[in-house]
């Protein structure tokens, strides 16, 4: 029986402190309670001014909760730009001549280059990755390991073939400064996309009016209630499909869509990592590569951000070249706003298909109408659907969607959906066995997902929620025979190599030094994302730190007494093989930073971390 505990072999259990009993004689420890006031007193006296009116939480002395969590959260580390360099001084000394200038008058970084180097951090180490993969480091002086290739006289070291207009990062995003400014001065193209949505809405307005009539021509039954059912017969629909349009639109006014010429993707049985907010971003997701999973997802990206050519937003749809079947997650509440977001990145960005996400349970997306509020507003959805699918598939490429089951626990709806899904024009379908309201803390529900996966004809649907382990995949396939595959989110932060292990059948336990060497790999794949300076290695180590919130939780498998560990099942208190396992295990936000230490040199000072991802669900 599955009591929440994950229950720990003897000889590496941590014995749990036991009060010491008080003295037979001994007096009873009572608490001081605080000074009561009248039950009466006024607000005011009549010796000054009346006190200020208190809210409900201080009047009643309670301190005031905010909503949701880490409301006040900052950054973990801000550097100042006064202190960052100029990137005209990256290669250290200029000879004369050079002309490597700032062009900028109002440049707000430093140009004085013997303070910079002063006041600089000792380096972290004597080799930097970016140097031995790319033969040259872009980031010169202000790299963290910069004495790898600066000489004598601190400058930066190139190849002999190096061509000086080769400056560009290593991982780089799609979105050009030239793209930027179209897109910040709403002079980027959106007629194909206006022409699409316009299309389907009216389509809808004219399905909407003939629904309506159809009760008052013939009553469905006794009650004049007419059933959706019937009133697809009352409109004709079974006699003149035409009457009722659904899926991809030919008309002559648009684009007609050659299918015999488009290379459509086969996502029958292939393990798929979630799109995962913050922590799926791009070296997470090599390092998943490298464990065997088949397809890859960006981190959710809002829709607007992207229209409006928000480098952070922008950022996400960046694809790494291990990644050979890759999407972007899109959210967003108004057809055309994801439409708009749709087109750009078919045409900009590199990637095979688009995911729409139905299924974000935050709050600020649900209540802007986005994520998984869209299963309340099912009209937008369908010409969200209808229009993204016909407009992709102009651009050979795929759109998918992924959902939760519903938006409250009594209400499941997503068996309704997907026959709609399938006929709207989405290539996969995607649930998540959970409820809105129930975010993480209950189990996925598959038998559900299964019913789901049955309303399907010809499009493949993936099952999500609680995969931690082979077992877990290979019971949710027998559970579930008409899903087409399953995708794999906490389970893959917390143990990575779970695609490994489903591909190869068998339980695995990586031993802590294998642990850290995949670390190792992440940082180095942070620091070739992100950058070698002190910004890009503050922000590998934040990244790092956040996934480390997930990490702690895996329990090694020889470690536990009645295994495999189940994904909601909290440990008892143990202690690891080694001191470095007892460190990976650990809860203590100090001892991830001392982790972090290890790989990435000393945190900069008034560091301060509190982890984005604090959940009920373990």
């Amino acid at each position: 029986m599955d009591d929440g505990i994950c229950r720990i072999k003897a000889e590496y259990l941590i014995p749990r402190a036991v009060p010491e009993k008080p003295a037979e004689n001994a007096e009873p420890i009572v608490p001081v309670a605080a000074e009561q006031e009248p039950e009466n007193k006024p607000v005011g006296n009549d010796d000054g001014p009346p006190a200020e009116k208190k809210g409900r939480y201080e009047s009643e002395g309670k301190k005031k909760k905010n909503r949701g969590q880490n409301k006040g959260r900052q950054l973990p580390f801000k550097e100042d730009d006064s202190l960052r360099l100029c990137k005209s001084l990256l290669d250290g000394p200029q000879e004369e001549g050079s002309g490597k200038k700032c062009s900028n008058p109002n440049c707000r970084y430093s140009h004085d280059l013997g303070r910079f180097l002063q006041l600089k951090p000792k380096d972290i180490g004597d080799k930097c990755y970016i140097y031995s993969v790319k033969g040259y480091c872009n980031f010169g002086v202000t790299c963290r390991f910069a004495g790898a290739h600066l000489d004598e006289q601190n400058r930066n070291i190139y190849p002999a073939d190096h061509k000086t207009a080769d400056d560009s990062m290593l991982v780089s995003t799609w979105l050009s400064t030239d793209l930027q400014h179209i897109l910040r001065k709403k002079k980027y193209n959106f007629n194909k996309s206006t022409k699409i949505v316009n299309k389907f809405e009216k389509l809808q307005q004219e399905e909407r009016v003939e629904k309506a009539k159809a009760p008052t021509e013939e009553p469905a039954n006794g009650n004049g209630e007419t059933t959706i059912s019937e009133a697809v017969e009352i409109t004709g629909a079974t006699e003149t499909p035409a009457a009722v349009p659904i899926g991809a639109v030919t008309d002559e006014d648009l684009i007609i869509l050659r299918s015999a010429e488009r290379k459509r993707i086969n996502f029958r049985d292939k393990l798929y990592l979630s799109p995962l907010t913050t922590v799926g971003n791009l070296p997470f997701r090599r390092i998943c590569k490298e464990y065997g999973v088949d397809i890859t997802c960006g981190e959710m990206a809002c829709a607007i951000p992207i229209i409006n050519g928000a480098i952070q937003e922008w950022a996400l749809t960046k694809r790494h070249a291990s990644e050979d079947l890759f999407g972007v997650q899109l959210c967003g509440h108004k057809p055309k706003l994801v439409t708009y977001a749709a087109q750009i990145i078919a045409e900009k960005a590199d990637v095979d298909f688009i995911d729409l996400n139905i299924g974000c349970p935050i709050d600020l997306i649900f209540n802007q109408g986005g994520g998984s509020a869209l299963l309340r507003r099912q009209n937008v959805l369908q010409v969200m659907v209808q229009s993204c699918s016909r407009l992709l598939a102009d651009y050979g490429k795929e759109f998918t969607v992924k959902t939760r089951i519903g938006i409250y626990n009594n209400k499941p709806i997503a068996h309704e959906l997907v026959p709609r899904f399938e006929e709207w024009g989405a290539s996969l379908i995607t649930i998540h066995g959970r409820t809105k309201e129930q975010r993480y803390t209950k189990h996925a529900d598959w038998e559900f997902v299964q019913r789901c996966a049955a309303q399907a004809s010809s499009v493949p649907v993936y099952g999500n929620g609680d995969i931690y382990c082979y077992s877990d995949y290979e019971s949710a396939r027998e559970r579930c025979p008409n899903v087409g595959g399953v995708m794999v989110g906490r389970g893959a932060l917390i143990k990575p190599w779970v695609f490994q292990e489903i591909k190869e059948r068998k339980n695995l336990d990586p031993s802590s030094s294998e642990r850290f060497e995949m670390l190792k790999r992440y940082v180095n794949y942070g620091l070739e994302h992100w950058g070698s300076d002190t910004k890009g290695v503050e922000n590998t180590r934040r990244f790092l730190l956040e996934w480390q919130s997930f990490l702690y939780r895996y329990v090694p498998y020889g470690l536990l007494e009645r295994p495999p560990q189940r994904i909601n099942q909290r440990p008892e208190a143990f202690r690891g093989r080694d001191d470095l396992e007892t460190l990976m295990a650990s809860a203590n936000c100090n001892d991830w930073v001392k982790l972090s230490e290890m790989l990435l040199g000393p945190v900069p000072e008034g560091f301060n971390f509190v982890p984005k991802h604090k959940a009920n669900a373990y």
